[in-house]
């Protein structure tokens, strides 16, 4: 018996690790930024903190995967998760995007405006955690419709934050990259405003009841060997970009993922809409 509950609590321990890891990464970005000095190499911080957010969305996705793989999933194991995506990607963009800015003193505008946009996207992202854990308590509890718990497991209402954090994190990222540079040249006050307007609008995606997909519940099927020469050729020249163009592609999926949700959502408007004026 103390075997079996000695081995319960390691395997409950093993999401939650995870989770602390994820967490891990995001205090270290903060910290990080926060003791590079204003002459140190932005983008070396850049370069590093991305890298570092990359392995924490991947805890992320893999602590919740792993609990239900074992049927560890607990009620302190789902507000830690939660705690720890509000600091990593709630705050850390954040304060990366502070970082980048470097504003000067006297630009008291411009101060204001991204502390204000920094401060949105940081409150934005908690409260959709917020929202996401009272559903889902909700759901357990079944005291939702059956319509809205399919909905809970196939898409998420508004912007992932883990989502939210990578597209700004992405454009900040390639806003500082040599490879942004060699194609046109932005000054610190309009990058400030493009990332600023960037935070504002993804801050309300996140809140909002736009519906974006789950890779939960992404179900790949390959028809033919021809298909999957090009999956493999595709997943290829993905890793040669990460490896020599990471700004771009980083951006890039950041990107095309809330496109595709926007999309969905407009596709599922457009069809409600219609079957409203057949009624």
């Amino acid at each position: 018996m103390k075997d079996r509950k000695g081995t319960l609590r390691q395997i409950n321990l093993v999401p939650n690790f995870i989770t602390a890891f994820g967490l891990a990464c995001g205090l270290f970005v903060i910290f990080k930024s926060i003791m590079t000095p204003e002459s140190g190499n932005l983008y070396d911080l850049l370069n590093a903190s991305v890298l570092v957010l990359i392995l924490a969305a991947f805890a992320d996705f893999l602590d919740g995967a792993i609990a239900r793989a074992l049927n560890a999933e607990t009620e302190f194991g789902f507000m830690f998760d939660s705690l720890a995506d509000a600091i990593t990607f709630g705050v850390a963009p954040s304060v990366l995007f502070l970082k980048s800015v470097r504003v000067f003193a006297g630009e008291g505008k411009f101060v204001f405006f991204s502390v204000v946009c920094a401060m949105v996207f940081s409150m934005c992202g908690v409260l959709r955690l917020v929202r996401f854990n009272v559903k889902t308590t909700l759901s357990k509890k079944n005291k939702v419709s059956q319509e809205e718990k399919m909905a809970l497991k196939k898409s998420f209402i508004g912007l992932p934050i883990p989502a939210g954090a990578m597209v700004i994190v992405s454009l900040i990222y390639f806003l500082v990259s040599p490879q942004a540079a060699k194609w046109f040249y932005i000054d610190v006050k309009l990058r400030t405003v493009i990332i600023g307007v960037s935070m504002l609008v993804t801050g309300y995606l996140m809140i909002c009841r736009w519906q974006f997909p789950s890779l939960k519940t992404l179900h790949i099927r390959v028809p033919s060997f021809h298909w999957m020469f090009v999956t493999v050729l595709s997943a290829i020249i993905l890793l040669y970009g990460l490896l020599y163009y990471l700004p771009v592609v980083f951006l890039g999926v950041s990107v095309i993922y809330l496109l595709v949700g926007i999309a969905l959502t407009v596709v599922k408007f457009a069809r409600a809409n219609n079957l409203s004026k057949r009624q």
